[in-house]
């Protein structure tokens, strides 16, 4: 008998990394050298491994590391709470429910205050 080859079929999620970073190394500081190590890697926004391995690596560590304002944060969670809306509401007029008259206005004001959101993104980034 031949041996077929058994073809998964991944199920989404997260896209696997070209250079995966499975290979641990052990070091060992006292108390105070860990917490001094916590707080520079938190003062330029990097995890205690990558600030120990750029530091390793080159002997510094890329301070060019963006971080987003609040107002972009506080923007990204709106969107999120809006489109868990729109998905709850597209479930239900999938299914066999159809909406209610509220519902759709829900829908329609939700629809305009993301294409004005959209139109202020767009606005900012040029």
């Amino acid at each position: 008998m031949e041996q077929k080859e058994k073809i998964t079929k991944r199920k989404g999620g997260r896209p696997r990394k070209a250079v995966r970073k499975e290979h641990v190394l052990a070091l060992k500081c006292s108390l105070f050298e860990k917490k001094a190590i916590s707080v520079k890697a938190k003062s330029v926004n990097l995890s205690v491994s990558e600030y120990l391995r750029q530091m390793a690596l080159s002997g510094k560590v890329n301070t060019r590391v963006r971080v987003l304002p609040k107002e972009v944060l506080m923007l990204t969670a709106r969107l999120n709470h809006i489109s868990a809306n729109l998905n709850q509401i597209a479930r239900k007029r999938n299914g066999t429910e159809e909406l209610k008259e509220s519902e759709r206005a829900n829908l329609q004001a939700q629809s305009g205050e993301l294409k004005e959101l959209t139109d202020l993104i767009k606005s900012s980034l040029r």
